[in-house]
């Protein structure tokens, strides 16, 4: 099951490929392709998965193996606020969390009034389930994105973040096709950007500094999102491929790895959680290391949350 710093409705139940394992069919891309704010990731092989023992054994990490995929497409960049509300006014996409009225909000960011939090999970106190918290309101009420716009778009579900991609003329990427993006060519590192948390003191992602859940003492100058062309890219050009928000893949989850089929896996052909990748500034050593490069986890696809985001791919 996902850490609930994922988020409060993480870790749904997953498939169970056992014997009868099926790959779902990779994502078609769409038929007229746009690769705008995209790079090509050249095809080939990587090692996949974590290299050091230092997975979650319910996340299915390991062990490490060589996959190959195809060249392909990527977003350079998570999906922003301004892109997405592009998006909104073109087609009159109505987001799940606008249409339930609420979604979560991490409780140190909470902008609003009392009145307007249901509760808190039992499992998860730092979760708040605010009335009217959405992508346009991602701290509750009380906030907006007007001064956001290269800011991640967040408390986007599984189904948003497809019919975003769609409209956009892209596609979600599998989940082998974002480690390889993420890898930017640094087979079996332990971060996007090498081995080390803090080369030469500086912080490389916008993670959790402090002591979660209670206390964030802003090393990093973010409390939730930073802007999407925050820190440096990795080898393939790409930007916060860790921390910053998480980021919905195509495949359907399974705790189990996927060793039949190392040939562009794309996961299991059903599930009840859709994998997600990269981890969120709500990610701390101390309770969830999932800001390494081989991390994963998963949410039910009609899950969102302050934290939770995209980018989109093409087929090269």
């Amino acid at each position: 099951m996902a850490s609930d710093c994922c988020g409060p409705a993480a870790g749904g139940a997953p498939a169970a490929p056992g014997d009868g394992w099926v790959d779902a069919p990779r994502p078609p891309s769409p038929a007229t392709p746009s690769r705008k704010g995209q790079v090509l990731v050249p095809g080939g092989d990587f090692w996949m998965g974590d290299s050091f023992g230092e997975g979650y054994p319910a996340d299915g990490e390991g062990p490490a193996r060589v996959v190959t995929v195809p060249s392909f497409w990527i977003d350079e960049t998570a999906v922003t606020n301004d892109r997405f509300a592009a998006f909104v006014k073109a087609t009159g996409h109505v987001t799940t969390a606008e249409a339930e009225g609420f979604s979560a909000v991490f409780h140190l960011a909470y902008d609003g009034e009392a009145r307007h939090v249901r509760g808190r999970p039992a499992q998860a106190p730092w979760w708040l389930m605010v009335d009217g918290a959405d992508w346009r309101h991602p701290e509750g009420p009380g906030s907006d994105v007007a001064q956001r716009g290269n800011h991640p778009v967040v408390h986007v579900t599984h189904a948003d973040a497809t019919a975003y991609a769609a409209w956009a003329g892209k596609r979600l990427p599998t989940e082998a096709e974002w480690e390889k993006a993420a890898r930017g060519g640094l087979d079996r590192a332990r971060f996007v950007w090498g081995d080390e948390l803090l080369p030469r003191g500086r912080w490389m992602a916008n993670l959790f500094q402090g002591d979660f859940p209670t206390r964030n003492t802003l090393d990093d100058g973010w409390l939730t999102t930073a802007p999407v062309k925050s820190y440096t890219r990795n080898g393939h050009g790409l930007w916060q491929m860790a921390g910053n928000v998480w980021e919905w893949c195509a495949d359907w989850f399974s705790p189990e790895t996927p060793l039949h089929r190392t040939d562009d896996p794309t996961g299991p052909a059903q599930g009840e959680s859709r994998v997600m990748r990269g981890g969120s500034y709500l990610c701390h050593d101390s309770y969830c290391h999932r800001y390494r490069v081989a991390a994963r986890t998963s949410s039910p696809p009609d899950s969102s949350a302050a934290n939770l985001g995209f980018r989109c791919a093409n087929d090269a």
